[in-house]
């Protein structure tokens, strides 16, 4: 179902792909959209490893919503950081693709649990994250990927 590498020297391990996920923050969601048209949109992530799934949340409304309402497979696109490495003029840059399919939590308490996870990424005070929980929650959804097919491979831009 799932299409193979087509540059298979160029991937990464299964535990890269993981600790790319772990590790970075963002990536870009992208759903079948108004119309037919693709819709990719930025956003944070948490990787839960023993789930096998990518958390995002946002607002319980909107053209994201309503698009994994229509269809709930998605592909998400995280990638890490571009190098260099001494003597070389050209980049390195490791990136994952997941495909799945996606679950909407509305459930009060899980959509409170799963963004107190998310927050955890970042450097801010946990008085803050509280604030912002109480206050947004009752307007929040989490989307739950089901990682169903991912690949990474690392990209020599020479």
């Amino acid at each position: 179902m799932f299409r193979e590498m087509r540059r298979s020297p160029q991937a990464l391990s299964h535990e890269e792909m993981i600790d790319l996920l772990k590790t970075e923050t963002r990536g870009v969601m992208s759903v079948q959209g108004d119309d037919g048209y693709p819709y990719g949109f930025p956003i944070n992530h948490y990787y839960d490893e023993e789930a096998n799934r990518i958390y995002i949340h946002g607002a319980n409304f909107g053209h994201r919503v309503d698009a994994v309402r229509r269809d709930p497979k998605v592909s998400y696109c995280v990638f890490g950081q571009d190098y260099q490495v001494e003597g070389d003029w050209a980049k390195y840059v490791k990136s994952v693709i997941v495909f799945g399919k996606t679950e909407l939590i509305e459930e009060q308490d899980e959509v409170i649990r799963i963004s107190r996870l998310l927050c955890d990424k970042f450097p801010c005070p946990q008085e803050y994250v509280e604030k912002e929980v109480s206050k947004d929650a009752p307007r929040t959804l989490v989307m739950a990927i089901d990682i169903e097919d991912m690949n990474g491979k690392l990209v020599h831009e020479a």
